[in-house]
């Protein structure tokens, strides 16, 4: 018998995986709890999630803002992404940029200090500054991160 024709063995497996949002998260994240979530944020408290250090940084835009980005870090930016859309009638928040990072806090700081080396105002993680440059910054830290490793 084919697998999948075994809803027993189907529901066993199942039993065993992590879903946030759809998306399957792999048994080896440190916040990896067997489940269906909406957001991390309903699989775990805000003190478990911020004790995580591995994640994403991530820049954020809204066209009612113009030319000013976020940049934040989450476990998973699109989770995060999930929680600004609440906020906005319009559902317009975009990523527009993400690094992962085996310590997002200290990645965060680091791009924050980026960015306000090269915007023209900042007010807490907003940064006034163009897309394009928000890009090139994100992948100059692409390109740092991968010269790390090497």
């Amino acid at each position: 018998m084919y697998y999948k024709d075994n809803p027993e063995a189907v529901k066993k497996r199942d039993s065993r995986r992590m879903f946030v949002n759809g998306k399957e998260v792999s048994k080896s994240h440190p916040l990896h709890r067997p489940g269906r979530y909406k957001s991390l944020d309903d699989a775990w408290s805000h003190e478990k999630i911020e004790s995580t250090n591995e994640g994403e940084v991530y820049a954020i835009t809204n066209p009612a803002w113009p030319d000013w980005i976020k940049i934040g870090k989450a476990v998973r930016a699109d989770d995060r992404l999930n929680g600004y859309q609440t906020s906005s009638p319009h559902r317009d928040y975009e990523i527009l940029a993400r690094i992962p990072a085996s310590n997002r806090h200290e990645k965060e700081l680091e791009m924050h200090k980026r960015f306000e080396d090269n915007a023209s105002g900042r007010k807490g993680e907003w940064f006034k500054t163009d897309e394009s440059t928000a890009i090139l910054l994100f992948l100059e830290e692409t390109d740092d991160t991968s010269k790390d490793n090497t």
